[in-house]
Protein backbone atom coordinates (compact mmCIF):
# COMPACT_ATOMS: atom_id res chain seq x y z
CA UNK A 1 0.00 0.00 0.00
CA UNK A 2 1.46 3.58 -1.16
CA UNK A 3 0.86 7.13 -2.12
CA UNK A 4 3.34 8.52 -4.69
CA UNK A 5 3.85 12.24 -4.51
CA UNK A 6 2.92 13.84 -7.71
CA UNK A 7 3.57 17.33 -6.88
CA UNK A 8 4.78 18.50 -3.17
CA UNK A 9 3.15 21.47 -2.22
CA UNK A 10 5.23 24.31 -0.68
CA UNK A 11 6.24 22.36 2.23
CA UNK A 12 4.75 19.18 3.29
CA UNK A 13 6.36 17.29 6.14
CA UNK A 14 5.76 14.15 8.39
CA UNK A 15 5.06 15.08 11.94
CA UNK A 16 3.79 13.65 14.90
CA UNK A 17 3.50 15.09 18.39
CA UNK A 18 6.67 15.45 18.79
CA UNK A 19 10.15 14.17 20.11
CA UNK A 20 10.47 13.98 23.86
CA UNK A 21 12.94 13.00 26.26
CA UNK A 22 16.00 14.54 24.06
CA UNK A 23 16.06 18.24 24.63
CA UNK A 24 19.15 17.42 27.31
CA UNK A 25 21.06 16.54 23.73
CA UNK A 26 19.96 19.77 22.48
CA UNK A 27 17.15 17.65 19.93
CA UNK A 28 14.15 20.33 19.80
CA UNK A 29 10.87 18.34 20.00
CA UNK A 30 9.61 19.12 17.25
CA UNK A 31 5.99 17.72 15.72
CA UNK A 32 3.22 18.99 14.44
CA UNK A 33 2.68 22.94 14.74
CA UNK A 34 -1.10 22.29 15.18
CA UNK A 35 -1.75 19.62 17.07
CA UNK A 36 -5.58 20.06 17.79
CA UNK A 37 -5.68 19.41 14.07
CA UNK A 38 -3.26 16.72 14.19
CA UNK A 39 -4.87 14.68 16.39
CA UNK A 40 -8.54 15.21 15.17
CA UNK A 41 -7.38 14.11 11.57
CA UNK A 42 -6.14 10.90 13.36
CA UNK A 43 -9.18 10.25 15.32
CA UNK A 44 -11.10 10.92 12.35
CA UNK A 45 -9.23 7.83 11.00
CA UNK A 46 -9.03 5.52 13.83
CA UNK A 47 -5.63 6.13 14.50
CA UNK A 48 -4.13 7.06 17.42
CA UNK A 49 -3.18 10.16 17.93
CA UNK A 50 0.42 9.86 18.24
CA UNK A 51 0.50 8.83 14.64
CA UNK A 52 2.37 10.54 11.90
CA UNK A 53 0.31 12.43 9.67
CA UNK A 54 1.43 15.02 6.73
CA UNK A 55 1.75 18.59 7.52
CA UNK A 56 1.03 21.13 4.61
CA UNK A 57 1.63 24.54 4.11
CA UNK A 58 0.04 27.30 2.27
CA UNK A 59 0.02 25.09 -0.88
CA UNK A 60 -0.53 21.34 -0.57
CA UNK A 61 0.60 18.49 -2.86
CA UNK A 62 -1.32 16.30 -5.43
CA UNK A 63 -1.01 12.73 -4.63
CA UNK A 64 -1.97 9.45 -6.11
CA UNK A 65 -3.44 6.46 -4.12
CA UNK A 66 -2.63 3.64 -5.38
CA UNK A 67 -4.35 1.78 -2.68
CA UNK A 68 -7.63 2.20 -1.34
CA UNK A 69 -7.38 4.24 1.88
CA UNK A 70 -9.70 6.03 4.63
CA UNK A 71 -7.78 9.87 5.15
CA UNK A 72 -8.96 13.08 6.62
CA UNK A 73 -8.00 16.55 6.11
CA UNK A 74 -7.98 18.88 8.66
CA UNK A 75 -6.51 22.27 9.95
CA UNK A 76 -6.39 26.00 7.86
CA UNK A 77 -9.50 25.68 4.78
CA UNK A 78 -7.74 24.66 1.71
CA UNK A 79 -9.09 23.72 -1.35
CA UNK A 80 -9.22 20.03 -1.99
CA UNK A 81 -10.73 17.49 -4.36
CA UNK A 82 -10.20 13.94 -5.74
CA UNK A 83 -10.29 13.39 -9.47
CA UNK A 84 -11.95 17.04 -9.89
CA UNK A 85 -14.16 16.39 -7.29
CA UNK A 86 -14.81 18.50 -4.25
CA UNK A 87 -13.94 16.89 -1.32
CA UNK A 88 -14.61 17.98 2.21
CA UNK A 89 -12.19 18.69 5.19
CA UNK A 90 -12.58 17.55 8.39
CA UNK A 91 -14.16 14.04 8.19
CA UNK A 92 -13.60 10.79 6.77
CA UNK A 93 -12.69 10.20 3.40
CA UNK A 94 -12.94 6.45 1.51
CA UNK A 95 -10.63 7.67 -1.21
CA UNK A 96 -10.38 4.52 -3.96
CA UNK A 97 -7.17 2.87 -5.78
CA UNK A 98 -6.23 5.38 -8.80
CA UNK A 99 -7.46 8.36 -7.23
CA UNK A 100 -5.64 11.71 -7.36
CA UNK A 101 -5.97 13.63 -4.48
CA UNK A 102 -4.89 17.39 -5.08
CA UNK A 103 -4.59 20.23 -2.17
CA UNK A 104 -4.42 23.73 -3.79
CA UNK A 105 -4.16 27.12 -1.36
CA UNK A 106 -5.31 27.46 1.50
CA UNK A 107 -8.26 30.05 2.23
CA UNK A 108 -8.23 30.85 5.54
CA UNK A 109 -5.27 29.60 7.82
CA UNK A 110 -1.70 28.53 6.44
CA UNK A 111 -1.59 25.02 7.82
CA UNK A 112 -3.35 21.49 6.91
CA UNK A 113 -2.89 18.10 8.27
CA UNK A 114 -3.59 14.65 6.49
CA UNK A 115 -3.91 11.49 8.20
CA UNK A 116 -4.34 7.79 6.65
CA UNK A 117 -5.93 5.04 8.44
CA UNK A 118 -3.14 2.67 9.68
CA UNK A 119 -0.75 5.57 9.13
CA UNK A 120 2.93 6.06 7.05
CA UNK A 121 5.22 2.82 6.99
CA UNK A 122 7.73 5.47 8.62
CA UNK A 123 10.70 4.61 11.19
CA UNK A 124 10.82 6.45 14.41
CA UNK A 125 14.13 8.51 15.23
CA UNK A 126 14.25 8.82 18.47
CA UNK A 127 10.93 7.49 19.41
CA UNK A 128 9.20 10.06 16.54
CA UNK A 129 8.54 9.99 12.87
CA UNK A 130 8.67 14.00 13.10
CA UNK A 131 10.61 16.12 10.74
CA UNK A 132 13.26 18.27 11.86
CA UNK A 133 14.35 19.99 9.15
CA UNK A 134 17.19 21.85 10.09
CA UNK A 135 19.15 18.15 11.83
CA UNK A 136 17.37 16.41 8.54
CA UNK A 137 16.62 13.70 10.74
CA UNK A 138 12.85 11.92 10.81
CA UNK A 139 10.17 11.83 8.35
CA UNK A 140 10.59 10.89 5.07
CA UNK A 141 14.44 10.90 4.78
CA UNK A 142 14.81 13.41 7.03
CA UNK A 143 13.41 16.39 4.33
CA UNK A 144 10.41 17.82 3.08
CA UNK A 145 8.17 15.44 0.38
CA UNK A 146 9.51 16.23 -3.23
CA UNK A 147 8.07 15.00 -6.81
CA UNK A 148 7.81 11.40 -6.98
CA UNK A 149 8.45 10.41 -3.57
CA UNK A 150 6.63 6.91 -2.72
CA UNK A 151 4.81 6.60 1.18
CA UNK A 152 4.27 3.36 1.70
CA UNK A 153 1.42 2.73 4.56
CA UNK A 154 0.73 0.20 7.46
CA UNK A 155 -2.49 -2.02 7.37
CA UNK A 156 -5.66 0.06 8.46
CA UNK A 157 -7.20 -1.10 11.48
CA UNK A 158 -9.95 -0.56 9.67
CA UNK A 159 -9.90 -3.12 7.08
CA UNK A 160 -13.23 -4.53 7.35
CA UNK A 161 -14.72 -0.67 7.27
CA UNK A 162 -12.25 -0.38 4.32
CA UNK A 163 -13.57 -3.37 2.60
CA UNK A 164 -17.48 -2.57 2.92
CA UNK A 165 -16.83 1.07 1.64
CA UNK A 166 -15.06 -0.72 -1.65
CA UNK A 167 -18.54 -2.65 -2.53
CA UNK A 168 -20.50 0.19 -1.84
CA UNK A 169 -21.47 1.64 -5.39
CA UNK A 170 -21.10 5.17 -6.25
CA UNK A 171 -20.04 7.11 -9.77
CA UNK A 172 -17.50 9.25 -7.56
CA UNK A 173 -13.74 8.33 -6.71
CA UNK A 174 -14.30 8.27 -2.98
CA UNK A 175 -17.18 8.03 -0.47
CA UNK A 176 -17.49 10.69 2.24
CA UNK A 177 -19.01 9.58 5.52
CA UNK A 178 -22.09 11.53 6.72
CA UNK A 179 -20.26 12.49 9.93
CA UNK A 180 -17.39 14.92 10.90
CA UNK A 181 -15.88 17.97 12.97
CA UNK A 182 -18.92 21.05 13.42
CA UNK A 183 -17.72 24.12 12.20
CA UNK A 184 -17.77 25.50 15.79
CA UNK A 185 -15.15 23.09 16.75
CA UNK A 186 -12.80 23.80 14.15
CA UNK A 187 -12.76 27.56 13.62
CA UNK A 188 -10.56 28.64 15.72
CA UNK A 189 -8.52 30.62 13.60
CA UNK A 190 -11.48 32.66 11.50
CA UNK A 191 -11.37 36.05 13.83
CA UNK A 192 -9.40 39.36 13.09
CA UNK A 193 -7.09 40.29 14.68
CA UNK A 194 -6.48 36.88 16.93
CA UNK A 195 -6.51 37.18 21.05
CA UNK A 196 -4.13 34.94 22.36
CA UNK A 197 -3.71 34.20 25.89
CA UNK A 198 -0.75 34.20 27.57
CA UNK A 199 0.46 33.75 31.33
CA UNK A 200 3.01 36.37 32.48
CA UNK A 201 6.92 34.80 31.58
CA UNK A 202 10.20 34.36 34.03
CA UNK A 203 11.43 37.89 33.54
CA UNK A 204 7.90 40.19 33.01
CA UNK A 205 9.04 42.37 35.38
CA UNK A 206 11.90 43.46 34.09
CA UNK A 207 10.04 45.01 31.47
CA UNK A 208 9.00 48.17 32.34
CA UNK A 209 5.55 49.79 33.39
CA UNK A 210 5.01 51.56 29.74
CA UNK A 211 6.06 48.12 27.66
CA UNK A 212 4.33 45.67 30.02
CA UNK A 213 1.31 48.24 29.27
CA UNK A 214 1.78 48.03 25.09
CA UNK A 215 2.41 44.27 25.12
CA UNK A 216 -1.25 43.85 26.41
CA UNK A 217 -3.08 46.14 24.86
CA UNK A 218 -1.94 47.09 21.09
CA UNK A 219 -1.35 44.38 18.48
CA UNK A 220 1.57 42.87 17.07
CA UNK A 221 1.77 41.69 13.43
CA UNK A 222 3.25 38.30 11.89
CA UNK A 223 5.93 39.01 9.94
CA UNK A 224 7.58 37.40 6.59
CA UNK A 225 10.78 36.45 8.35
CA UNK A 226 8.38 33.75 10.41
CA UNK A 227 8.63 29.70 10.37
CA UNK A 228 8.04 26.83 12.06
CA UNK A 229 11.38 27.56 14.68
CA UNK A 230 9.41 31.10 15.74
CA UNK A 231 7.41 33.92 14.79
CA UNK A 232 9.26 37.69 14.31
CA UNK A 233 6.29 40.19 15.19
CA UNK A 234 6.34 43.93 14.56
CA UNK A 235 4.78 46.10 16.99
CA UNK A 236 5.77 48.51 19.68
CA UNK A 237 8.89 47.83 21.02
CA UNK A 238 9.47 46.26 24.64
CA UNK A 239 12.02 47.77 27.02
CA UNK A 240 13.70 46.54 30.03
CA UNK A 241 14.03 48.46 33.29
CA UNK A 242 18.22 47.24 33.26
CA UNK A 243 20.40 45.76 30.49
CA UNK A 244 21.86 42.77 31.63
CA UNK A 245 23.17 39.10 30.19
CA UNK A 246 21.32 36.83 30.92
CA UNK A 247 22.15 32.79 31.20
CA UNK A 248 20.24 30.64 29.08
CA UNK A 249 17.21 29.20 30.03
CA UNK A 250 14.91 26.11 28.97
CA UNK A 251 12.46 27.09 26.34
CA UNK A 252 9.22 25.44 24.68
CA UNK A 253 6.80 25.82 22.47
CA UNK A 254 4.96 29.52 23.26
CA UNK A 255 7.64 31.01 24.72
CA UNK A 256 7.82 34.65 24.27
CA UNK A 257 11.05 36.04 24.37
CA UNK A 258 12.56 40.11 23.75
CA UNK A 259 15.65 40.60 22.44
CA UNK A 260 17.84 43.47 22.45
CA UNK A 261 15.76 45.69 19.86
CA UNK A 262 13.00 45.07 21.71
CA UNK A 263 10.40 43.20 19.17
CA UNK A 264 9.26 39.69 20.25
CA UNK A 265 9.93 36.26 19.24
CA UNK A 266 6.78 33.26 19.81
CA UNK A 267 9.22 30.05 19.81
CA UNK A 268 7.19 27.24 17.78
CA UNK A 269 7.53 23.35 17.25
CA UNK A 270 10.74 23.64 16.00
CA UNK A 271 12.88 26.23 18.45
CA UNK A 272 15.89 25.36 19.95
CA UNK A 273 15.86 24.41 23.35
CA UNK A 274 17.70 27.33 25.21
CA UNK A 275 17.29 30.62 24.87
CA UNK A 276 19.11 33.67 26.85
CA UNK A 277 16.56 36.17 25.98
CA UNK A 278 14.15 37.36 28.66
CA UNK A 279 10.80 35.60 28.67
CA UNK A 280 8.04 37.98 28.83
CA UNK A 281 5.14 35.56 28.40
CA UNK A 282 3.90 32.32 27.95
CA UNK A 283 1.49 31.53 25.17
CA UNK A 284 -1.30 28.88 26.75
CA UNK A 285 -1.31 25.30 25.01
CA UNK A 286 -4.82 25.71 24.13
CA UNK A 287 -3.87 28.92 22.13
CA UNK A 288 -0.88 27.34 20.51
CA UNK A 289 -2.89 26.21 17.52
CA UNK A 290 -4.27 29.54 16.87
CA UNK A 291 -0.99 30.83 16.53
CA UNK A 292 -0.03 27.63 14.19
CA UNK A 293 -2.60 29.33 11.81
CA UNK A 294 -1.78 32.53 11.90
CA UNK A 295 -0.06 33.92 8.66
CA UNK A 296 2.47 36.59 7.91
CA UNK A 297 0.72 39.84 7.76
CA UNK A 298 -1.90 38.73 10.03
CA UNK A 299 -2.22 40.58 13.87
CA UNK A 300 -2.48 39.31 17.03
CA UNK A 301 -3.51 40.78 20.60
CA UNK A 302 -1.86 39.21 23.40
CA UNK A 303 -4.35 39.00 26.91
CA UNK A 304 -2.79 37.97 30.65
CA UNK A 305 -5.01 35.06 31.94
CA UNK A 306 -3.91 33.43 35.33
CA UNK A 307 -2.00 30.26 35.64
CA UNK A 308 -5.20 28.68 36.92
CA UNK A 309 -7.24 29.67 34.23
CA UNK A 310 -4.65 27.86 32.13
CA UNK A 311 -4.60 24.72 33.70
CA UNK A 312 -9.02 24.88 34.12
CA UNK A 313 -8.77 25.89 30.22
CA UNK A 314 -6.30 22.89 29.29
CA UNK A 315 -8.58 20.38 31.21
CA UNK A 316 -11.25 21.45 29.40
CA UNK A 317 -10.11 20.93 26.07
CA UNK A 318 -8.72 17.81 27.03
CA UNK A 319 -12.08 16.34 28.23
CA UNK A 320 -13.76 17.63 24.96
CA UNK A 321 -11.11 16.16 22.78
CA UNK A 322 -11.67 12.90 24.66
CA UNK A 323 -15.23 13.27 24.21
CA UNK A 324 -14.93 13.99 20.25
CA UNK A 325 -12.46 10.25 20.38
CA UNK A 326 -15.67 8.37 22.08
CA UNK A 327 -18.35 9.76 19.49
CA UNK A 328 -16.03 9.51 16.55
CA UNK A 329 -15.17 5.54 17.80
CA UNK A 330 -18.72 4.92 17.84
CA UNK A 331 -19.82 6.18 14.70
CA UNK A 332 -16.76 4.25 13.13
CA UNK A 333 -18.65 0.78 15.18
CA UNK A 334 -15.33 1.24 17.35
Amino acid sequence: MSIRVIRSGLLTTVQDLGRFGFQKDGVTVGGAMDQFAHRIANILVGNEESEGTLEMTFIGPTLSFEEDALVAICGGEFEASIDGQEVPLWRPVFVKQGSILTIGHCRAGCRAYLAVSGGFHIPKIMNSQSTYLLARIGGFQGRALQKDDVLLLRESRRKFELLRLHKKKTSLPFITMSWGISFQFRAYFYKSPKTIRVIQGAQFAHFTTQSQKRFFTQPYEVTPQSNRMGYRLEGPLLQRKHSAEMVSEAVTFGTIQVPNEGKPIILMADRQTTGGYPKIAQVIAVDLPILAQTKPGEQIVFHDISFEEAQRLYIQHELSMKQCEKVMMSKMGG
